[in-house]
């Protein structure tokens, strides 16, 4: 079953693929952003991406951001799939939206890898470094994104925004977080002027790697993407060192070491050893990071309490909030770059 209009998407890609009839949807599940499907016209096999319908927040769902980044990257050496068309005429489908062209692949969303072999999951890992650090090394203004974000005083700037959204939402405050809108503004590490094309969601759920190799053929989901400095993606990427696989998919509390899987630092060095010259990941910016991701679940709690949240997981989920920031709270307390230790969740609730 799909909402879409089928009869509009028909004759739409009519136009634009002659000679195809047969249109197959498959609404594609998870995610708590732009609905897509994978569409099926003729001979093509299609992705379609679109802005939800009802009520959003100003600038939120840009599926145009996302079309715009992913055909200014199209000859750059980062791995996109290949965009066909953004259609903006919110008659046909009710809202904006584009198409892409579909890749065959592997999307891991559990970041243990279970069933690989262990060279396999230290080699996937360290790719997802080195295609990361491939972004950040694209010119911005050499691909015409030189206005796709502000430049300069990023942190800043990041900070005040997601403070501004927790102090807007409706729900009960969370101890943590408050400490975290305190500490971040004070521990500030001085503006370096450094701007790369901030991907914003860099992590593993959002790769697509060659159906048997260890290569990236497809960097996914570009909603959050700017003009950002490039270690708050970096900060983001390690996030699953210092989280449970219960809290999105981390590492920690599993025997990830025996399994192959990249120390942290090992994975960071990675990123190094194929980055342009960027300053050194600090512990502030992983504590960023997780703070940014505590507000962004405090936002779906509040679009479960609504009842208009784009998932069904998205109640679960409200809890992360709690959890992530007190995940940051361990970062700036010394877990860095030692081993973590066990950290007690009261009971899924946000404190």
């Amino acid at each position: 079953m799909s909402d879409l209009d089928s009869a509009r998407l028909k004759a739409w890609l009519a136009a634009r693929l002659p000679g195809a009839s047969d249109l197959d949807l498959e609404r594609i599940g998870g995610g708590q952003s732009n609905p897509t499907w994978f569409v099926t016209f003729g001979e093509a096999r299609l992705v379609l991406r679109k802005k939800p319908a009802g009520p959003i927040l100003p600038g939120a769902h840009a599926v145009e951001r996302e079309f715009r980044v992913m055909r200014a990257l199209a000859d750059t050496g980062v791995p996109v799939p290949r965009v066909l068309w953004l259609e903006q005429d919110e008659s046909i489908l009710g809202t904006p939206f584009y198409v892409m062209e579909r890749l065959q692949g592997r999307v891991f969303s559990d970041c243990t890898l279970p069933g690989m072999a262990p060279q396999e999951r230290r080699a996937i890992y360290l790719e997802m470094a080195r295609v990361l650090a491939r972004l950040h090394a694209v010119a911005p203004d050499a691909v015409g994104l030189g206005d796709f974000g502000k430049p300069g005083n990023y942190f800043e700037r990041q900070i005040t925004r997601w403070t501004r959204q927790y102090r807007d939402s409706a729900g009960p405050p969370i101890a943590a977080l408050d400490r975290l809108v305190d500490w971040l503004p004070a521990n500030l590490p001085p503006d370096d002027g450094d701007v790369a094309i901030a991907h914003g969601d860099f992590r593993l759920g959002n790769l697509m790697f060659h159906p048997t190799e260890p290569r990236v053929i497809g960097v996914l989901d570009w909603e959050l993407s700017t003009l950002g400095h490039p270690l708050a993606d970096l900060g983001f990427c390690v996030i699953p060192w210092h989280s449970t696989p219960e809290e999105y998919g981390g590492i920690r509390g599993t025997d990830w070491q025996a399994g192959g899987i990249p120390a942290r630092d090992d994975f960071v060095a990675e990123y190094y050893a194929h980055a342009r010259p960027t300053a050194a990941l600090a512990p502030f910016h992983a504590a960023f990071a997780l703070f940014r991701f505590a507000v962004i679940f405090r936002g779906i709690a509040d679009r479960a309490r609504a009842g208009n949240a784009a998932s069904e997981e998205a109640a679960s989920l409200a809890p992360l909030a709690g959890r992530f920031a007190r995940r940051a709270l361990e970062v700036i307390d010394g877990d860095w770059p030692g081993p973590p230790a066990p950290l007690p969740l009261a009971g899924g609730k946000e404190t």
